[in-house]
């Protein structure tokens, strides 16, 4: 027994290194581990949703649906870093939406799919991983970057996250003067946020407004659709998913 899964929790290295990971056709590996708030299928659905154009820049990740991955890191280091076995509203308290860690040369990440609950959130929480993944392997296309600035400086209303949000007024705070840090964080959060929704398009049947947070004003739809067409067009879906935006007509 490993260590620590007598109580419940069981070391990420050690879920990472008894679960058998599997690649889907994308060439994206992953691994379900325990009770997972989805069936097996629903979730190769969802990894198999990353376009492979995406997915060759994850060589060095695997991708684990656990129930939990607990936010306290034991006794320090990845090596401790625990998953809970099975959910409880107990252990629950104590988790978080992911953790990394490191698995010699590559990066397992850690979904708390009891957590997150529904396979909206899990999407989202997944793909939004990717998308800064991609950024960190590749960085973002110059053509978005271009569009994204565009728009930001014409002042389209709303952004994407928070991240987006408060890089954009730090890039634009002072009139006539490029804060060159906050332009840098505004055009990554924008194109991490842009490749998750869009997957999440791929993959889930959502309304936009199912995004929305309380501390920024969404970002308009026809700016998003453009965005959204834009990544499309750099990473066409995969066989069997299908990209459309579709417009709510007020009666």
């Amino acid at each position: 027994m490993a260590e620590g899964s007598s109580k419940g929790l069981i070391r990420a290295v050690d879920v990472a290194r008894d679960t058998s990971v599997r690649r889907a056709s994308n060439g994206v590996a992953y691994g379900i581990y325990g009770e997972a708030a989805l069936p097996a299928f629903e979730i190769e659905r969802l990894v198999q949703a990353i376009p492979s154009v995406v997915a060759g820049t994850l060589s060095l990740k695997e991708f684990f649906f656990v129930p939990l991955a607990m936010s306290a890191t034991r006794r320090g280091g990845d090596a401790e870093i625990m998953i809970a076995t099975a959910y409880s509203p107990e252990l629950a308290d104590e988790a978080i939406c992911h953790r990394n860690v490191t698995l010699g040369a590559r990066e397992g990440v850690f979904l708390s799919t009891r957590l997150l609950g529904d396979k909206f959130a899990i999407a989202f929480e997944l793909f939004i991983n990717v998308g800064h993944a991609f950024v960190e392997t590749a960085g973002i296309p110059p053509s978005f970057s271009d569009l994204c600035w565009q728009q930001a400086v014409a002042g389209v209303k709303g952004e994407t996250s928070q991240d987006a949000w408060e890089g954009r007024n730090q890039a634009l705070a002072t009139k006539g003067i490029i804060d060159e840090k906050g332009k840098t964080m505004f055009l990554d959060a924008s194109f991490s946020d842009a490749l998750a929704i869009y997957l999440l398009s791929l993959s889930v049947d959502f309304d936009y407004s199912e995004l929305r947070e309380r501390e920024y004003p969404l970002l308009a739809p026809d700016a998003l659709a453009e965005r959204l067409r834009h990544v499309a067009k750099l990473f066409p879906p995969n066989p069997g998913y299908e990209f459309a935006i579709k417009y709510r007509r007020r009666a």
